[in-house]
């Protein structure tokens, strides 16, 4: 059968939120068949667990944040998107403060950590979430419109375009492409970095947010250029951050997905309502699971692939 995977030690980094600029201890602990992904803070008096689900998204402005009562975790897409490119099911992910540290702006480090901890499978068969009609949710019109879907398809791959009018991204690619069966998430995709605009700086940290941003962990512009003296780590770093959010983002179902997603200026709002439009059509899927390690579609058999 297709087993589920966690990882086989634990593992731990240091870094600092990138909204709030708070110090934060990061520990990935493995987590038994079935668990799924349960972040925790353990800085609280007691201890709090909240296991991702779409309905446990409580905020979509600048980042996807989780909550239960009155406890949050910013800024969960990174790390969810590291889970996803490298198939894991089942982890802890204990931190010290409301937000998961930003590290160098990717996924990179997070892959970095689970692979240097070692992935386990587990003797109980990896469940995906497969489509079995179209789903979609669209926003605006004309200049505002924006749009997710995501469609049947016998593995999964994503589809992302943007449409940013700023000569430095003007110059590089806004769509792509990653299959997941074809591709190499490490390669393609983990060094991806978010990204912002001075502009919307001082805005930003006016309101409490971005207090943790800068040159080390983020690709920065003012009006006319990327002010990186390392430029770019991909001619279309861009759009690629967009699929890793993305990736991230959809993770927060619970399971992987067998599906086709596509978008042309999603963001972590839409991604989550994406979620919740699919949960609430039960006829659009259903839950599977591989007897025969063949009979799965490329690109989840496969042990994680390293850089």
């Amino acid at each position: 059968m297709l087993q589920q995977r966690t990882i086989k030690s634990l593992t731990r980094a240091v870094g600092v939120g990138l909204h709030s600029g708070q110090r934060v201890e990061l520990t990935l602990r493995p987590a038994q068949a079935n668990t799924g992904i349960v972040f925790r803070r353990v800085d609280l008096p007691e201890p709090v667990d909240i296991p991702v689900n779409a309905e446990a998204v409580v905020d979509t402005r600048m980042a996807s944040t989780l909550g239960k009562g009155d406890v949050r975790i910013h800024t969960v897409e990174h790390v969810m998107s590291a889970c996803a490119g490298l198939g894991i099911d089942n982890l802890y992910i204990d931190v010290t403060a409301e937000e998961i540290p930003i590290l160098d702006g990717s996924s990179a480090s997070f892959v970095f950590l689970l692979q240097s901890a070692g992935i386990e499978l587990q003797n109980a068969p990896k469940r995906f979430l497969r489509l079995l009609k179209p789903v979609e949710i669209r926003q605006g019109e004309g200049s505002n419109l924006k749009w997710a879907r995501l469609d049947p398809y016998h593995g999964y791959k994503l589809r992302f375009e943007i449409d940013f009018a700023h000569p430095a991204v003007d110059s590089t690619g806004q769509m792509f492409e990653f299959d997941l069966g074809a591709g190499n998430y490490t390669r393609d995709i983990a060094r991806a970095r978010t990204f912002g605009f001075t502009k919307d700086v001082e805005m930003l940290r006016s309101n409490g947010l971005a207090l943790g941003g800068g040159l080390d962990n983020a690709i920065v512009m003012d009006d006319y250029k990327v002010l990186n003296s390392d430029g770019l780590r991909y001619d279309d770093e861009f759009v690629k951050h967009k699929i890793l959010d993305a990736m991230g983002d959809l993770y927060i179902v619970g399971y992987p997905l067998l599906a086709a997603y596509s978008a042309f200026r999603s963001g972590h709002g839409l991604n989550n309502l994406l979620l919740r439009e699919l949960m609430q059509q039960r006829d659009a899927w259903d839950i599977v699971t591989f007897e025969h390690v063949r009979e799965a579609p490329q690109g989840f058999a496969q042990a994680a692939l390293a850089w």
